[in-house]
């Protein structure tokens, strides 16, 4: 018997959303005069936390991305030769093939590490031990790791240069490289030094900063540009919302802070929506604020995005994806390219 044919496959491919076009990078990169300084004093250094970065860095790496991203033509092929050891020891989708499909568009090999039963981690080796050993074997490590501590003990022999990609309860700063070039598309008015009173923007950011990576790293990266948001409001219903000192050392920035527990009597006032609801701990994860969900009968602003690192589970409604609202899926392709513009720069010395 011949199987019917399907018939999606007799529909022609759907258009490309506005998000995914040139338009967007392409005025963010006339928005921005170039300036590579900044950008050289990050060769060959190792990417912890997003703590580390300038203002002046997270501009101009933008503006690489949105260069490459609008003019891939022009993308050089500076890393041939060059390996990257991609050591993902906890499960990811987006940020390992995204690192991967990063340092391939840029000409270099990878080797991936996949699961650590299969590395000498599964005999009882250190991770200072296996960081020694890669020295030898490549020019770049990603690591993703479910426990905090991993990270900072390869740093302890690795004399390559090595990038966290999410390392348990702590940070991402990659994942929030991605957001704030997502919003910077969306908007590059708000790279600007000074910004206007009425072109701000007011952010909510459902998750918990003290639990959760993706939202840690990402308000480090916000409080660079305070003069850009007119408020960033954290809906949570958990106690111990901000770690220690984390509020304080976010709002000494100029950053305006405000915690409440109801999300739809927000949701009229938010220009920007970021949710989250997962929070890796151990070697498992924990699911924070579920209760808050985002549909088609959600009251969102006219004009509102809706941000999310994904991957999601009921608290986004996939009802909204052919909305205007949808920029969680622009927000995982600008990944590729911001990790090419810091890829490059942590590995090359010629600028």
């Amino acid at each position: 018997m011949v199987s019917p044919i399907n018939p999606l496959l007799k529909e022609p491919l759907p258009e490309k959303d506005a998000t995914e076009g040139i338009e967007r990078p392409l005025a963010l990169l006339k928005h921005i005069p170039e300036d590579p300084l900044p950008l050289i004093e990050l060769a060959n250094h190792s990417i912890v936390s997003a703590r580390q970065f300038t203002r002046e860095q997270i501009v101009q790496l933008s503006r690489v991305a949105a260069k490459h991203e609008a003019v891939p033509a022009q993308t050089r092929r500076p890393l041939v030769g060059k390996i990257l050891i991609s050591a993902f020891y906890e499960p990811s989708t987006r940020t390992r093939l995204s690192f991967e499909s990063a340092w391939h568009r840029l000409g270099g090999d990878i080797m991936s590490i996949t699961d650590p039963a299969t590395t000498g981690i599964a005999k009882g080796e250190s991770l200072s031990d296996v960081a020694e050993m890669l020295n030898n074997y490549g020019d770049l490590v990603v690591l993703r790791e479910s426990h905090n501590d991993a990270i900072y003990e390869m740093l302890k022999t690795l004399r390559i240069p090595i990038v966290n990609a999410g390392n348990g309860t702590d940070e991402h700063p990659t994942q929030a490289l991605a957001d704030i070039y997502t919003l910077f598309k969306w908007r590059p008015e708000l790279m600007s030094e000074i910004v206007p009173e009425e072109q701000r923007v007011t952010i909510g950011i459902i998750g918990m900063p003290s639990r959760m990576r993706t939202v840690r790293s990402l308000l480090y990266l916000l409080s660079l540009f305070p003069q850009s948001f007119k408020e960033v409001i954290i809906v949570c219903n958990e106690e111990n919302v901000f770690a220690e000192n984390q509020r304080e050392n976010l709002e000494v920035t100029g950053l305006k802070l405000r915690v409440v527990t109801e999300l739809n009597k927000e949701l009229p006032n938010l220009d920007v929506v970021y949710i989250n609801s997962i929070a890796w701990v151990g070697d498992s994860y924990e699911e924070l604020g579920k209760e808050f969900q985002l549909d088609a009968n959600s009251p969102l602003k006219k004009g509102a995005i809706i941000m999310h690192p994904l991957a999601r589970g009921e608290e986004l409604a996939t009802e909204l994806d052919d909305t205007p609202h949808n920029w969680y899926f622009a927000q995982a392709r600008s990944a590729v390219y911001i990790r090419m513009a810091l890829l490059t720069c942590l590995v090359q010395h010629n600028w």
